[in-house]
């Protein structure tokens, strides 16, 4: 018998999805039943959880997303220990959801990318793009004792396209209308966007990346707490603030803002270098600690507006934010100055706003196993549509 025969004959089935995203802070596990496939596809949450990283693990990751050290051997290691990390993450979920980890049916790994080049560059005498995705499928595999789907993004980049955003694909099996377009704001590290046209087929979503989520927010507050914060807890130490309008001008005049979709982009753009850039601006004009927060904070509700006025030719009806962004009451509250449209939070629709990305693969790998293309060439600009997933057994 094919080992994935039970699988296709099983109307139901419980599929964990893994997610460790750009900002590096923990893995998310989230435990879902599915039933069906395609655009019968439902969906029911068991369990989610989100294991934080070790302050040296994390280190690890943002040294190695540098791109500037760590060679062969020191990826080698990160991704069997990726790969632990994300079994331990299943078995949490398992435990917290009071299901057996033997009942389990498929695993969507999507991993950590560690780098992603969507323009071409040159290397070694050819031009090159690439993506790379690490956290060893064959681990979660072997503890779990079934079915694993990992590195999704490199089939849609073979066939032309940027390998990103995913998410899209799963979001219109689950919020798309008839009767409304639906917009989708993730923010995470980095802001994604996408827009499902009312009563749209797949090929009408478009999506793409807006901009920095939470990254430059995140490394303004640790550099300016000396690294004892990671984060802006509520937004809280951004509601002391008042965004600075040159400073903000200054941001705002930023090459990818302009750039046509389709686009994404991650740390290799708004990492380090672009925050000392930024921390160097706010030095000659004289701004604050606080007030470079606030306007980062802000820049991030106006990366999302520019990309709704710019790139949108469905403006959407509503706009539902998820992801960590959506626990900042200070963003959130930027978002609804900025923007003409209700904005709501996943929980408004009854989701869950951190569970989102890890629903999402594990959705993506049930369409892989399945065999139905799960991508979506009109977002990432792909030649045509593929299935995407690497299958581990």
């Amino acid at each position: 018998m094919h080992p994935l025969r039970s699988l296709w004959q099983k109307p139901s089935k419980l599929v964990i999805g893994l997610m460790s995203g750009t900002s590096a802070d923990g893995m998310d596990a989230a435990l879902v039943e599915i039933t069906g496939s395609g655009v019968e596809t439902k969906v029911r949450q068991l369990g989610f959880v989100s294991l934080p990283y070790t302050e040296e693990m994390r280190r690890e990751i943002l040294r190695l997303a540098e791109g500037k050290e760590g060679g062969s051997h020191d990826l080698c290691l990160f991704n069997f220990l990726l790969g632990e990390l994300s079994l331990e993450a299943c078995l949490a979920v398992c435990k917290q959801a009071e299901a057996d980890p033997r009942q389990i049916d498929l695993v969507g790994s999507h991993g950590q990318t560690l780098y992603h080049i969507p323009v071409a560059e040159a290397y070694a005498g050819r031009s090159v793009r690439g993506t790379l995705q690490l956290g060893e499928a064959s681990v979660i595999c072997e503890g779990l004792g079934c079915p694993v789907v990992s590195d999704f993004r490199v089939r849609d980049m073979a066939a032309g396209g940027q390998a990103a955003p995913l998410v899209p694909y799963a979001e219109y099996l689950l919020y798309r209308k008839d009767n409304q377009t639906v917009g989708l704001q993730n923010i995470g590290g980095i802001g994604n966007l996408t827009v499902l046209p009312k009563g749209g087929a797949p090929e009408d979503t478009f999506a793409f990346d807006t901009g920095p989520g939470n990254m430059v927010m995140d490394q303004v507050i640790s550099r300016i707490t000396g690294g004892k914060q990671r984060y802006d807890e509520g937004g809280q130490l951004a509601a002391q603030g008042t965004a600075h309008s040159e400073l903000l001008t200054w941001m705002l005049n930023d090459p990818y803002l302009k750039a046509a979709p389709p686009k994404t982009t991650g740390r290799e753009y708004y990492g380090e270098p672009y925050v000392d850039a930024l921390m160097a601006k706010a030095q000659e004009l004289g701004v604050s600690d606080i007030d470079t927060l606030a306007t980062a904070t802000r820049f991030t509700a106006e990366c999302i507006r520019v990309a709704v006025e710019d790139f949108c030719p469905s403006v959407p009806d509503y706009i539902v934010v998820g992801g960590g962004g959506s626990r900042n009451p200070t963003l959130l509250r930027d978002l609804r100055k900025v923007l003409p449209m209700p904005v709501l939070i996943n929980e408004d629709l009854g989701y869950d706003s951190e569970a989102k990305e890890a629903v999402a693969f594990a959705i993506l790998a049930n369409e892989c196993v399945h065999g139905i293309c799960n991508n979506v060439p009109s977002v990432t600009g792909a030649q045509h549509p593929v299935v995407m997933g690497k299958i581990s057994i």
